[in-house]
């Protein structure tokens, strides 16, 4: 920010803007992600069942998704499974968090390729449940780091990855909401 107010040139201060607004991004994203794993832990998150829109949700995490690429070339390919009800009962922000989560990774550690996210359902006794999957042609994980894969603070092959942003938090967080 202090460049941008030195900065006379339009074309530089946009680019400028556009940094602090990224890094805007991260930082709110850093707390929250922070708040949320503390409430976990102190047991204070709850979920919220209501009523939602199943189609508002997945048309946002699209969106959100396609944003996230860039000029990347990756496509992203949704299979959404047609009997979904369009109203579901659960809690639609934990759903869209932990979706943005694997997605943004997907995203992260994608330089080419393609990205599948699917959501397909079971359906039993009015109980609907989803089975959310994302596939992509990212670098992968090591077999000897899948067991690291949901700790805190843990960012798997660190010196190959140094300009890929993150903490660490983004799946420990998505593996406890999981598992609420």
């Amino acid at each position: 920010s202090d460049l941008l107010v030195e900065t006379e040139e339009l074309e530089e201060r946009q680019e400028y803007i556009k940094i602090v607004r990224e890094n805007n991004d991260l930082l709110l994203q850093l707390i929250s992600d922070i708040l949320d794993l503390s409430k976990i832990e102190a047991g204070k998150l709850e979920i919220i069942n209501t009523e939602y829109d199943f189609n508002k949700v997945t048309t946002e995490l699209i969106a959100l998704t396609r944003g996230r690429l860039g000029d990347k070339p990756i496509e992203l390919i949704t299979k959404i499974d047609a009997s979904i009800p369009q109203v579901l009962y659960g809690d639609a922000s934990r759903l869209k968090q932990i979706c943005v989560n694997i997605l943004t990774n997907a995203v992260k550690y994608t330089k080419e390729g393609s990205i599948i996210f699917s959501i397909n359902s079971v359906i039993k006794n009015d109980v609907c449940r989803l089975i959310i999957s994302v596939e992509d042609t990212g670098i992968g994980i090591k077999q000897e780091n899948l067991n690291k894969l949901f700790n805190k603070f843990e960012r798997l092959d660190l010196k190959d990855n140094i300009t890929i942003e993150g903490t660490g938090l983004g799946l420990a967080i998505t593996k406890k909401l999981v598992d609420m």
